[in-house]
């Protein structure tokens, strides 16, 4: 069994520092968020929505950079649940939209500031200058050949 205080190679994979750190910080607003019951992937899927009324799946799996399988898995949990609803597109027969329900809507609206409380511990912690620097450091990270997508969540 290895220690958990012995350095390995691995320290060094950059994957894993971001891959430990995501998870780290996941649990951070899990935590906070719950007391509504849902989880930060819920969350944003939730605002993502309600931010934008109605998205296609694959739109909105590109926004929140999940893959769509697990998108439209997440969808059809929260569908089941009746906090989002999936209606045709009124433009495009083929497609379907996603959207609020009004319980969704609440929830959302519940959790908001359960989220903002997330934000501002998590930049009490760790200060606001290294969160902006992370951040943008973050949104300017390139990997092969495509740069992060900047946003402004």
């Amino acid at each position: 069994m290895l220690p958990v205080s012995q350095t390995l190679e691995i320290d060094q994979c950059n994957c894993f520092a971001m891959r430990k750190a995501n998870r780290q910080i996941s649990r951070f607003y899990d935590a906070h968020l719950e007391p509504v019951g849902l989880r930060i992937t819920q969350f944003l899927t939730l605002a993502a929505l309600n931010e934008v009324g109605s998205a296609a799946v694959n739109p909105l799996a590109e926004r929140l950079d999940i893959e769509r399988t697990a998108m439209g898995k997440m969808v059809g949990f929260l569908e089941r649940d009746g906090l989002v609803r999936i209606r045709p597109s009124p433009t495009d027969g083929r497609s379907r939209l996603i959207e609020l329900t009004e319980a969704g809507r609440r929830l959302h609206d519940e959790a908001a500031p359960l989220w903002h409380e997330a934000q501002r511990q998590f930049r009490q912690l760790n200060g606001a200058a290294n969160v902006a620097a992370l951040r943008g450091a973050l949104s300017s990270m390139v990997v092969g050949e495509t740069k992060a997508i900047k946003s402004d969540d």
